[in-house]
């Protein structure tokens, strides 16, 4: 037997297990399954990433607000800023489609307790963000006069 027609096999029975898999798999999806209380659904999986995006950009903006404000790292601010607005952004946003999306309450696993957190961390970022944003802008302009 040559490789080609081994790989030409293997190529059709990997595509042939995905059609035969693709119903089955969808057929497990539609059906409603009681969330384990300490199981990883993709509601809880996006949630934590929103949560943790949020947090991150808080964490982000607040180093970014209390650099901007010293002498020695005058201008250094700004990327952390631009940093933790995006963070922020992207934790409000996926915080916000998992709790549109969510169709119970706590503890069903859809992750609503973690998008109410994103949507709450979420905005602190982005107000420490763009506080830090306009001081490192305000203190680049001042900078540029004295020179």
């Amino acid at each position: 037997m040559s490789v080609r027609f081994m790989l030409a096999v293997a190529a059709a029975a990997l595509v042939e297990g995905i059609v035969l898999a693709t119903p089955a798999a969808a057929h497990l999806m539609v059906q409603p399954v009681p969330a384990d209380a300490y199981a990883l659904t993709a509601g809880r999986l996006w949630a934590s990433a929103a949560a943790l995006l949020g947090l991150a950009g808080a964490i982000i903006g607040g180093l970014a607000l209390a650099r901007s404000t010293g002498r020695i790292g005058t201008g250094k601010g700004r990327r952390g800023a631009i940093v933790a607005l995006v963070a922020g952004l992207a934790g409000v946003v996926i915080g916000g489609l998992v709790v549109a999306a969510a169709e119970g309450g706590p503890g069903t696993g859809y992750g609503i307790v973690g998008g109410f957190v994103a949507l709450v961390v979420g905005p602190i970022a982005l107000i420490l963000g763009g506080l830090a944003l306009a001081r490192a802008r305000r203190t680049g302009r001042q900078s540029a006069r004295a020179s």
